[in-house]
């Protein structure tokens, strides 16, 4: 069976140059894996409770039995580039052989990293994360629009020359966030609706899915903002933040099938027993696949 994420004919891992989009790509990955994407949060907490220390000897051992756990259960992982950051250029090469280990188990990358910048910097951090050629490529990356959405487009632009995508920030999970995306404009839109409408503007006319994905958290509740995107909608917030799989129904209604649902602490804090892991991250996912099914 030929896993999500590679291509009939190839090895896994290996990228060739007529890969479909990637809305294509997570469509099938998530109508084959499921809906759940696994946040690789490498917090000193966690690792301390698995036994490891803060360094980037720890950090390796951490995201290398992470990924080997739930690598071929999953359709997406979502590493959080700042936690490999901090380890400097020891944590950049880890997090370079988290990509290509995911990739080997079939798993898509969605690599955090909330860039958000103008001109000629934000053309600089397409090239490092979505430009196939970077050792940092993913397969998508988060990114901010607080900027102005306009901004984000060098980085969408290198996203969908290289069949990779944008996951755009705009309802977060963080109590924080509401005072600037629930702001309203001189017309009387929200902040988010804005970034919402552009990003449906940019998943205009794509089958079966756009993209360029918005980030919603399953903590907002109840909201008055178009979700019909066309396009996936990250939500994290499962867990540890207090969101709920109850949550994601309730919020996401009628687009439910284009939730992409992350979790990290939850399921990392039961490790670093692989198969504890893995269990853990095929209960949760089997949970938000019913909700489709309903």
């Amino acid at each position: 069976m030929t896993q999500p994420g590679t291509e009939p004919g190839t090895e896994p891992g290996t990228e060739p140059a007529d890969r479909p989009s990637f809305g294509s790509r997570l469509r099938a990955a998530m109508d084959v894996r499921g809906p759940l994407c696994v946040g690789i949060d490498p917090h000193p907490a966690l690792m301390e409770r698995w036994g490891l220390t803060d360094s980037a000897f720890g950090l390796e051992r951490f995201v290398t039995t992470t990924i080997e756990a739930v690598g071929s259960a999953v359709a997406v992982v979502k590493p959080q580039s700042a936690f490999f950051e901090r380890h400097g250029s020891q944590g950049v090469a880890i997090l370079e052989r988290v990509l290509a280990g995911a990739r080997e188990l079939g798993a898509l990358v969605v690599l955090d990293v909330k860039r958000g910048d103008v001109g000629s910097t934000a053309q600089a951090y397409a090239d490092a994360y979505l430009d196939r050629s970077s050792p940092l490529a993913a397969d998508a990356i988060t990114a901010s629009p607080f900027l102005g959405v306009g901004s984000l487009d060098p980085m969408i632009e290198t996203a969908l020359a290289n069949q990779a995508g944008v996951f755009v920030l705009a309802l977060t999970s963080n109590p924080e966030g509401a005072q600037v995306q629930q702001a309203t404009t001189g017309d009387g839109r929200s902040v988010a609706g804005v970034v919402l409408e552009a990003v449906a503007a940019r998943n205009a006319g794509a089958d079966p899915l756009g993209s360029v994905g918005a980030v919603v958290g399953a903590t907002i509740g109840q909201t008055g903002e178009d979700l019909a995107v066309n396009g996936p909608l990250l939500v994290p917030g499962l867990g540890a933040q207090g969101g709920t799989v109850a949550d994601v129904r309730r919020v996401f209604g009628a687009v439910v099938g284009n939730v992409l649902a992350s979790s990290s602490r939850d399921i990392l804090s039961v490790g670093p027993d692989k198969a504890s892991l893995r269990s853990a991250a095929e209960r949760l996912n089997a949970e938000l696949a019913a909700l489709s099914a309903q």
